[in-house]
């Protein structure tokens, strides 16, 4: 049996929310389950995208149905009884206790999150876009995987792969990401000596024993002696399969014959796994910001293979529902003035969101802000933004210029779009670039008539 909640001073009932399965309701489907996997399995456990396609429902809701710590729709768990033959009664699930306060609003049951960095795993402040999440944990999953995750600074990169990473964990799979950010740069003028470094930092984060030294050999090579080891020495070491992110692969582009030895590597170990049981164990993320810009052999490059996932810009009903998540009731229309000014970028949407939820600023000021001065919330990051520029080369500044003061999109040289690209300054349009957003062409315009 399940209680009603009804308030002390003859209130209306409250509309009760999502569902948990009970202690009798999980054993059920658990017992139930178990009996499918000797009929139909084998007696082998279903893994957990498999109950996905018996069931018709994404990973992440099954985790929390079986998790039961998390409410669901009443209609999922009737899905999920409906899979293995079972009837849902009153006893097999409850509504857990409302407060008033998580009734009326969506207040915030912790501070809002300052947004740096990646999104913790834990934090209510990451916001799927569906079906990107989904795909992934699917696709991870399969034998001698390729993911390429692109987008450029700031869109969720580094969250998102962490994501993957952790459900690869939650699979059994030994899941580890290495960022190419944290290689002293004089490795990357070195094939020999970065191979080693990074052969070593896959056995570090495995918690695997260091045997480079053992494995290297000179008449072989570095490439030869770099698959001779993840092979012989790591992944058989492993007894599952090992999920690896590499992050920030786009730091290697600046090296042309580092990365065309590397990204040859990748391909040839991704293309093992199509025949090699021990290949198969390897499952790849290759995260970066910039298009490949690199002259690569068409069949030597994981860039044309596996499955690209590119992150989209958040769209206005999506700043709506991150705008609940800061406990602001939004309307659709005061989503669409915030990215008016900052278009679907996530980083800056939260970054305001996060300063109005605290009342430092309202929607109305922040709209006519001037983004040099002192007290815009914008100013560091758009100076880190112009530094960024500074240390690469006065031809890309000279690009943006172009682009700021254009009234309609423009053709520049490619690298530098796919540059300017990747800071997440413009948008391609066919072969043409145009501003991103507002914010930008505030700022820089300003930045380049104070430089007359």
């Amino acid at each position: 049996m399940f209680m009603v909640m009804t308030e002390n001073n003859g209130k209306k009932q409250r509309r009760r929310r999502g569902v948990i399965l009970t202690e009798r309701g999980l054993e059920k489907l658990q017992t139930a389950k178990t009996e499918a996997e000797y009929a139909e399995n084998h007696g082998n456990r279903y893994t957990l995208e498999a109950l996905s396609d018996k069931i018709g429902l994404a990973m992440d809701t099954l985790m929390k149905v079986f998790a039961c710590e998390s409410r669901v729709d009443k209609q999922t768990l009737k899905c999920c009884f409906k899979a293995f033959k079972l009837k849902l009664s009153d006893e097999d699930f409850f509504y857990p206790q409302i407060s008033s306060v998580e009734e009326t609003s969506s207040v915030l049951s912790h501070e809002p999150e300052l947004p740096e960095g990646q999104v913790p795993l834990n934090s209510q402040f990451y916001l799927e876009r569906s079906p990107i999440e989904s795909d992934c944990y699917k696709a991870i999953l399969q034998p001698g995987a390729l993911i390429r995750l692109k987008a450029p600074r700031r869109m969720g990169k580094s969250s998102l792969l962490t994501r993957i990473i952790n459900h690869g964990s939650k699979n059994n799979c030994a899941a580890i990401s290495l960022s190419f950010q944290l290689a002293d740069t004089g490795l990357f003028q070195d094939l020999d000596k970065f191979l080693q470094w990074f052969c070593a930092n896959i056995s570090l984060n495995l918690k695997i024993e260091n045997k480079v030294i053992d494995y290297w050999d000179d008449l072989f090579g570095s490439k030869i002696s770099c698959k001779i080891y993840f092979e012989k020495h790591i992944l058989s070491t492993l007894k599952n399969p090992l999920v690896l992110g590499l992050d920030d692969v786009d730091c290697l582009f600046q090296y042309p014959d580092l990365a065309d030895n590397f990204f040859g590597l990748l391909r040839a170990w991704h293309e093992e796994g199509k025949n090699k049981d021990i290949w198969k164990k390897l499952r790849l993320i290759v995260v970066h910001s910039a298009e490949v810009y690199i002259p690569l052999n068409v069949n030597h490059s994981p860039f044309n293979v596996g499955i690209p996932i590119t992150l989209p810009m958040f769209t206005a009903k999506q700043v709506q529902k991150l705008a609940k998540i800061y406990n602001l009731n939004w309307s659709l229309e005061q989503g669409e003035k915030l990215m008016d000014l900052v278009g679907g970028n996530p980083y800056l949407l939260k970054l305001a969101l996060y300063h109005i939820s605290l009342k430092k600023i309202t929607l109305e000021k922040l709209l006519i802000s001037d983004p040099h001065a002192a007290s815009s919330i914008y100013r560091d990051h758009l100076q880190r933004q112009l530094w960024s520029l500074q240390q690469q080369n006065s031809g890309l500044l000279q690009a943006l210029e172009k682009v700021v003061f254009a009234t309609k999109p423009i053709e520049l040289d490619l690298i530098e779009s796919i540059k300017l690209q990747s800071l997440g300054l413009v948008h391609f349009q066919s072969h043409e670039v145009i501003i991103s957003c507002r914010l930008y062409q505030q700022y820089f315009q300003q930045h380049f008539q104070g430089l007359e």
